[in-house]
């Protein structure tokens, strides 16, 4: 019997430069044996050495909100009906609740029952501009059920829709692949080699480790791994404030090179501000042992739990505490750093996968009995 076809995918470039594309493959690969997956995106290097059974490259040009946004979204949705006349998918997967290609999912869609997945920087798009709201609420008003991570992103979701649609949202907690042994042995300096890693853009606020770096104690050193909009301005304010000799700035990294080079740290920086899907990055480093400093948001503090210092979101001056309370207790951070790797443990990509299944499963078959 031919394995039912999912149709999904995400209007950014086929490679591993975000949480959301990385996060797809874990669970789409893991989806693997009860679907076939067909993943659309727009056209990334070809290196990636992704798991996807097919995959489709998207033609239109990526527009963001604004006033292209209407007709690249139109174009999208073009590709999407043609596509999904050829192919005939038996259910359609929306990946974040505002971009282009999930709006033209919801719009080709016709009879294919559509499951859409809240992301994060979708919800936080939606809460500042009109135009992200008003696609937004368009998906989830096309959605058989809506698919969110945690009651955090359920809440800001609830309230985007007016609560018209509460009943069709639906908890799938993500995970990440959990190696078997932790894999970092706590050290007893006094000045921390501290890690950021992830894409960096205003809401991710680096910056505020960067400041933070100038108001502790101890000459610690940060590292940052990562690429995006708000890299030359990271780059320009540690020059200013003299820290070029203590932090390190390295582009993008496949995420097992991160993997290894988590040995090499003392703790993890989490600076989000507003709002995390999951925090896809900390929660790899708590697997493998690594203490996190995060900013104390509802949804991460759910996710994150033990193992963790928290701190006032976007306020360097308690950052910098923090990280000086950890580098003063030696001991605090082998407790962290064990706590950590047991809390991480509570996220296995097989749950993940089982409740997409399920969800799958039940959208599929309420479907056919209609």
């Amino acid at each position: 019997m031919t394995r039912p076809l999912i149709m999904t995918g995400i209007d950014l470039p086929l490679e591993p430069s975000c949480g959301s594309t990385i996060w797809c493959n874990d669970v789409y690969q893991r989806l693997a044996p009860d679907f076939r997956t067909m993943f659309l995106a727009l056209p990334g290097s070809g290196g990636w050495q992704h798991s996807f059974e097919y995959t489709v490259d998207l033609a239109a040009a990526k527009r963001p909100y604004g006033p292209d946004f209407a007709q690249y979204a139109e174009k999208l949705t073009e590709e999407v009906e043609r596509l999904v006349r050829e192919r005939r998918p038996d259910l359609i997967h929306a990946q974040h609740l505002g971009f282009g290609l999930a709006l033209a999912f919801a719009r080709a869609a016709g009879s294919t029952p559509l499951i859409s997945i809240a992301h994060g920087t979708d919800v936080i798009a939606a809460a500042e501009n009109e135009q992200a709201r008003d696609a937004l609420i368009e998906i989830v008003a096309a959605s058989t059920a809506v698919a969110v991570p945690n009651a955090a992103m359920a809440d800001q979701v609830n309230a985007l829709t007016q609560r018209k649609f509460n009943d069709r949202l639906i908890t799938v907690p993500w995970g990440i692949p959990v190696p078997v042994h932790p894999t970092i042995q706590p050290s007893s300096r006094r000045q921390l080699r501290l890690l950021h890693a992830g894409r960096l853009d205003t809401n991710k606020s680096t910056i505020t480790a960067i400041e933070a770096m100038a108001l502790t104690a101890n000459e610690h050193h940060l590292t940052v791994i990562g690429s995006g909009s708000e890299l030359p301005s990271l780059t320009a304010r540690t020059a200013e404030l003299g820290l070029t000799h203590r932090i390190r700035f390295e582009p993008f990294m496949p995420r097992e090179e991160l993997w290894h080079r988590f040995a090499y740290f003392d703790a993890f920086l989490f600076t989000t501000r507003q709002l995390e899907a999951f925090g896809l990055v900390a929660v790899e480093a708590q697997a493998h042992g690594l203490p996190v400093i995060y900013g104390d948001l509802p949804g991460l503090r759910h996710t994150l739990g033990a193992g963790t210092l928290a701190y006032q979101p976007g306020d360097a001056t308690t950052l910098a505490a923090r990280i000086d309370q950890l580098a003063g207790a030696p001991e605090l951070r082998r407790t962290l750093g064990a706590a950590a790797a047991d809390s991480a443990r509570r996220h296995d990509i097989r749950t993940t996968t089982a409740h997409l299944r399920e969800l799958s499963k039940t959208v599929m078959g309420a479907i056919a009995r209609v």
